[in-house]
């Protein structure tokens, strides 16, 4: 059943790392890529090593409700920059990342306190850009505003 399970998830995570890749590489091959208004970066601060492959989902708080703007996974280094996936420009209000922190562990043969860690944060100037890092361990985790 574990084997199963590993390969489920292997199968379901390999396109969306391959989307990320070719992502990250247009992006740094081409300067003209417009990045998006939110990126993030997860760091696995036991091994200290970027996580790859967590999932990610973008949401904006709309009344008592969250709409989804995106899902991807963390790319090799660590990176998520293409979350932001709706056409309409950023708007200012709340926003919720949600990292499957469980599942990534599961992957790693490492049990985790942290099933699922949710980043909510303000967005108030939407001519700026908001990268929201997550440093990560089995039992805690961290985040700041980055740059």
């Amino acid at each position: 059943m574990r084997i199963t399970q590993r390969f489920s998830f292997a199968l379901f995570s390999l396109p969306l790392l391959l989307t990320a890749l070719l992502n990250a590489a247009e992006s740094v091959d081409n300067p003209s890529v417009k990045r998006t208004p939110i990126s993030t970066h997860v760091l696995n601060t036991a091994s200290g090593k970027p996580a790859a492959g967590v999932a990610i989902v973008l949401q904006y708080q709309a009344g008592k409700n969250w709409e989804e703007l995106g899902r991807g996974l963390t790319d090799l280094q660590g990176r998520a920059a293409d979350l932001y996936q709706t056409k309409k420009p950023l708007q200012a209000g709340t926003y919720r990342l949600v990292y499957e922190t469980g599942v990534y562990f599961k992957g790693q043969g490492t049990k985790t306190f942290f099933p699922q860690v949710e980043i909510i944060f303000e967005v108030e100037k939407t001519d700026e850009h908001y990268h929201v890092p997550l440093l990560l361990s089995p039992f805690g985790y961290s985040t700041y505003r980055g740059s």
